[in-house]
Parts: structure tokens; sequence; C-alpha cells
């Protein structure tokens, strides 16, 4: 067992019985629940709509080589420049050579999971630049010194006393604001922020090969002001985020925004396609967009896990996981929990130190049900422990027992020896593993031929 799923267990172990943890959490996804059933009512035809943008991605990422290229000529016409970055040392390295040619000393985010991915963060700090998450979600959870908790909402563990106590722990208020004062109060330090920072960086919600240019979605404008108002426009993105023409937002827009937050539309939605333009007044003086591999390539090569990289990050698999709303986002211990992150950083960050995450599914399917994409989910992560198996990752004593296993079921002479209370003990001490965190495996005191021959004499 590697350090990570001794981590994995005993985080697990310990948050399934917070009692208060399951209360807010079910109280957030209850209320998501409620706003996506609404959202949902402006599809005339939700499955086709889903299929549809199945589809798109599935072309996009065929022809991800292609298209990669397409981006960076149409959006090197309009003055950006692209950078590739075949891992998140090489990201932030880039980052960091343009921060130091601009003398940065403040620097804004923006919508930006990816730079969780590489602990952008960390190494800014390292530099003396200060970093600042702009995103509400994401403040909170800056200050109290936490990754984001889950992909749509940063901070969806904690109710708005927890907040109040936070901001009056770091930022002196009254520990009895309302949420509207707490969203004040954020917004005057932020908006003075925005007018010092010298970079702002941002990820994006897709790519647009067509057009050269990246989409953003956002409900609270703080992307649209970390792209306009520094000189210096940083997006830092992963290669899968492409989509093949403007036309696609049309369908991939809504989508994200029903299953993300159960809205039509989110309040804002950007597309921005280079530096400021002759004649234009907004917009920064230069901008960068990065494409981040980081492991994507690697899922790509993977005839099978390659529809992973479909995901739009909408949420949806983590809202429904019996699992993820039992044990939480943090006790994943990387920046993408629930379903389809336990399929991904397996093959992001290494299947032997992360393979434990594809077996924290009760393979329920409820995931690969709410996709909004419709990628096979839960199919994915038996996927993932075949693959885990096959690289011969599992312990010792795992192949014993299910060799062990295996040879009894398949002889009935075997299967009839010995009696219901023998069984079980020995199947209970041969997977202490499994019943560690179950209950006890028990057979019956008959076996099946006995069964059988008594209801049939």
């Amino acid at each position: 067992m590697t350090e990570n799923e001794k981590i994995f267990l005993a985080k697990s172990s310990i948050k399934a019985a917070d009692l208060e943890h399951r209360r807010k959490i079910n109280f957030n996804i209850g209320k998501y629940d409620t706003a996506v059933v609404q959202g949902k009512k402006q599809f005339s035809d939700l499955d086709l709509a889903r299929e549809r943008a199945k589809n798109i991605k599935w072309r996009a990422i065929e022809t991800l080589d292609k298209q990669l290229e397409d981006f960076e000529l149409n959006f090197s016409k309009k003055g950006g420049k692209v950078l590739w970055a075949e891992n998140g040392n090489q990201a932030v390295e880039q980052v960091l050579n343009i921060c130091r040619e601009k003398k940065c000393k403040t620097l804004v985010k923006s919508k930006s999971m990816v730079t969780e991915e590489i602990h952008l963060n960390e190494a800014l700090e390292k530099k003396g630049i200060e970093s600042v998450e702009t995103d509400l979600g994401e403040y909170i959870q800056q200050l109290d010194n936490e990754p984001p908790y889950h992909i749509v909402t940063p901070a969806m563990h904690k109710s708005k006393e927890d907040v109040a106590k936070l901001f009056a722990n770091k930022l002196g208020t009254d520990p009895s604001l309302t949420p509207q004062e707490l969203t004040g109060v954020a917004r005057n330090i932020l908006r003075e922020k925005f007018a010092s920072a010298e970079v702002g960086v941002t990820g994006a919600n897709f790519i647009i090969s067509e057009i050269g240019g990246i989409a953003l979605t956002e409900n609270e404008g703080n992307a649209r002001l970390s792209c306009s108002f520094p000189k210096t426009h940083i997006v830092i993105v992963g290669i899968e985020k492409m989509l093949p023409t403007m036309n696609d937002l049309a369908l991939f827009w809504p989508l994200l925004s029903t299953y993300g937050t159960g809205q039509q539309l989110t309040v804002y939605n950007s597309i921005v396609s280079g530096p400021r333009q002759p004649g234009e007044e907004d917009g920064p003086d230069e901008m960068f967009v990065i494409l981040l591999d980081n492991g994507r390539t690697h899922i790509l090569q993977n005839p099978k896990m390659r529809e992973s990289l479909y995901c739009i990050r909408c949420g949806a698999c983590l809202n429904v996981c019996p699992i993820y709303k039992n044990i939480g986002g943090h006790t994943y211990g990387t920046t993408y929990s629930g379903p389809i992150g336990s399929v991904i950083t397996p093959h992001l960050k290494g299947m032997e130190e992360f393979k434990h995450l594809s077996y924290a599914s009760s393979l329920c399917g409820a995931c690969t049900e709410v996709c909004s994409v419709k990628i096979n989910i839960h199919e994915l992560l038996l996927e993932n422990r075949k693959e885990s198996v096959d690289e011969g990752l599992a312990s010792m004593s795992e192949r014993v027992a299910w060799k062990a296993w295996k040879i009894a079921s398949k002889s009935r002479k075997l299967m009839n020896m010995g009696n219901g209370r023998l069984k079980s003990k020995v199947a209970n001490r041969l997977f202490k593993q499994w019943v560690d965190g179950r209950g006890d495996l028990d057979f019956s005191q008959q076996t099946f031929n006995q069964l059988w021959k008594n209801r049939y004499k």
C-alpha cells in the first residue's frame, strides 16, 4: 500500500463519520439538484444535445494535433503568443519568465483550475510575487490556505457562518456579516488588486481553433477584469479543452451552465482572441496562451481512456457520486476529485501512486448517467483497475487471495466443502483489506446444491 493510499483511507474514515460535513454538502448539493432540474428544461431533446456534444469533442480530440496547430496560427495572426508546455514545471517556468520580464509584483488569477494542477501559487510566492485568487470561492479557499474542494464550487464545504468566521479571523471584519456584506468586503479588496496587478492569469473553459480564441464562462466578471485590467494576460489551459468551431459554443455554453450550476446561461460569457487591437480601448498590451500537456497526451494515446478527455469540467459527476458526498473533495488529495478525477489522475500523476482512487467507487453508474458529454465514467474506472493489475501493481496478498477465490469458484467440489461458518471465517481472513471498511462476508449455511435439492427433491 502506497503512502497516498494510506492517507486517503485515513482521511476517508474521518470524513465519512463527520455528520456536520455531510449536512453541509447535502444542503448545497440539494440546492444544485433543484436548479439543474429547471435548467434542463431549456433543451427540447437533452439526450440528443449530450450526444452531439460528445461527437463534437470526439472530433476535436481525434484531430487534436491539427486543431492545436490551427489555433496557434489563428491566434498568432492577431498578435497573441502561443507557448507549449510539456509538463507543469515548464508551464510554471514560462509564467515566471514573463513575470520577471514585466517586473511583476502582483498577479491576479481567475477561472484557472489548471494552475492548481501545476502549483503555480507556491512557485510565485517563492519568487516574492503576490498571487491573488479573484473568484470568490477561490479567494475564500486561499484565505483559509486550502485547495479548492470542488471543480465548480471551490468552497462548497463551507457554510455562510464558516465564511463569516474566516473573514473575521483573516480580515478583521464583523463575524455577523451577511453573505451580501461579505461579498462586498471581498469586492473592495479585489478591485484594488485588479487595478495594481501587472499580470492577469486565467484558464479557459474552451479553446477554439477556428478563430484562435479562448472562451470563458463565469458568474462574477472576475475573469473579464483579470483579462483586461493588467497589461499582460496569460492563459494557461489544458490541450483537451479544444472545440473546432465558434458555433460549437452555442451548444457547449448552455450545456456547461446547466450541468455546472443549473443556469440556462452564466452571467458573463467572453471570447478573447488576442491582445488589444488598434482602435480598441480595452484589453492587455500582450496576451500569451500556454498550452499544457502534463500527461494529457499519455491519456490520448490510450484508445480506451481517450474518452475521458471529452470532460468539460461541469462537476455533475461529483454532485451525484455517493463516495464524493461522504468523503469530500479534499480527501482525494488531487486537483481533480470525484469520479472524473479518479479516472484521469492515475494517468496524469502515475498509476502506482493513485490507482486506489479507481477503487473509491460504488460503480453505481450515476456518474455516467449525468455526464453532460456522455463519458462512460464507471466503465473507465473499471478499465483503470484492469490496467493497474495488468501492470503488476496488485499486492502479493491480493493476487494470492483472488487466485484462491478463482480456483474455489470454478470447482463445485471445493464450493461444497465445509459449512458456511467455516467459509466465512476463511474468506474474512483472506480478504482482510476488503472487510476492514465493510461488513464481514457471510456465507449461507447451505450450499447452492443443497438448497436446490431441498427445493426440488
